[in-house]
């Protein structure tokens, strides 16, 4: 992928949820909810300061992340759908 996202904005894959619940119910495509779980595909460089020091994000290509429900922008690279948000929209790392 020939992609990069700037400063600390970072590039997430959804990963889908479960088509059963815990009880053994399916549930149907009309009903599941968008996952707000992702596993991180590409990084910025990190945020800039004003006296032009670079912080790096505190997470990497590969990582699984929770984040919020309308979090970020959704588009679509290579064909695939995915979302670029602000590091700052992560909720957490899974580990």
């Amino acid at each position: 992928m020939a992609f990069r996202p700037l400063h600390d904005r970072v590039l997430v894959r959804r990963i889908e949820a479960e088509e059963k619940t815990a009880g053994g119910i399916i549930i149907p495509d009309s009903a599941k909810e968008k996952p707000s779980e992702g596993e991180i595909v590409a990084v910025g460089t990190g945020t800039r300061s004003e006296n032009g020091t670079v912080t790096p994000l505190d997470v990497k290509a590969g990582d699984r992340v929770l984040f919020g429900k309308w979090s970020g922008t959704e588009v679509k690279v290579d064909g695939e759908d995915l979302l670029i948000m602000k590091e700052s929209d992560l909720l957490g790392v899974i580990a």
